[in-house]
């Protein structure tokens, strides 16, 4: 199979599963034009995004890393009317296009974007007591891992479900001295949900028009 094969799939999913959006697609659309990383989950995984807020009915969601919104517009329509993302973003001019998108996609309301370092946003929130949070989504910088996955358990409660997202990276996640910090920071997310007891976890493979990635999923006992 080949990434050709797996984007067909990815597409046949959304045609089969999704009504049409214009709205998301011209999000990622804006994305583009801005010159934002194609970097995005795809519509399948922000679908599942949604679900995982819905299931868990999750009224409070942190997502670190905003990008230009696309997965944070998923998460704020999975949300009940006084639901609430707190999401973080370091770059100013993806933030930018970020509310734009939440702009365009009527869900502003439901939305608290923050700019700055994530660290520096997340230490924020604790003095602000903005926790718990039902629901958080880690999808920044790899090698910061740990450190989101610290902060993710400081802001939690019993039942906080916990996702970080890239931890597969193209199977290279087994290899011990890959060099590569976007890999150790996955090994690290691996190390740090399997030495927490606080934590019952696993991690799915995925394959689709991101290519071969996956996700790890947790729960706080």
């Amino acid at each position: 199979m080949s990434k050709k094969n797996w984007t067909a799939v990815d597409d046949y999913i959304v045609s089969s599963l999704f009504a049409a959006d214009p709205v998301l697609d011209a999000v990622l659309a804006a994305n583009r034009d801005q010159g934002l990383p194609a970097i995005d989950v795809s519509a399948a995984q922000g679908k599942l995004l949604l679900l995982l807020v819905r299931i868990r009915g999750a009224r409070r969601v942190l997502e670190i890393g905003t990008l230009g919104g696309y997965s944070t517009i998923w998460m704020a329509r999975g949300l009940p009317a006084d639901g609430k993302v707190v999401t973080l973003e370091l770059d100013p001019h993806h933030a930018r296009v970020a509310r734009s998108n939440f702009e365009r996609a009527g869900v502003s309301d439901r939305i608290d974007l923050r700019i700055g370092p994530a660290l520096q946003s997340l230490a924020a929130l604790s003095g602000e007591n903005a926790g718990p949070f039902d629901l958080v989504f880690i999808d920044a910088d790899k090698p910061s891992n740990p450190n989101y996955l610290d902060w993710a358990m400081k802001l939690s409660r019993p039942g906080t479900v916990i996702v970080c997202d890239n931890v597969i990276r193209d199977g290279a996640v087994v290899q011990e001295d890959s060099g590569d910090a976007n890999v150790e920071g996955a090994r690290a997310a691996f190390s740090f949900i399997g030495g927490d007891k606080r934590l019952d976890g696993t991690a799915i493979q995925t394959v689709g028009a991101k290519g071969y990635d996956g996700f790890a999923i947790a729960i706080v006992e």
